[in-house]
């Protein structure tokens, strides 16, 4: 049947999208393991609040940007 066929290729599509989020992911958390021995060896604070908050901003505009509900991803 061509709607199962059609059914198929969009989770096919979501498991190629999940693999590339998966990697991504992976890349963040070796740039925030660097990050935070950068810190770690110079003594400085690990948390910065101010920096985070420029990142949820961030984030949250790239949602508005992309369609996405900025609410998900500042969460």
């Amino acid at each position: 049947m061509e709607s199962d066929d059609e059914l198929e290729g969009l989770r096919a599509r979501l498991v190629e999208i999940d693999g590339e989020l998966i990697r991504l992911v992976g890349e963040r958390l070796e740039s925030v393991l660097k990050i935070g021995a950068w810190k770690a060896e110079r003594g400085v604070p690990v948390l910065d609040p101010g920096q985070e908050a420029k990142v949820v901003r961030r984030a949250a505009a790239m949602a508005r940007e992309a369609g996405v509900d900025e609410e998900m991803v500042r969460d």
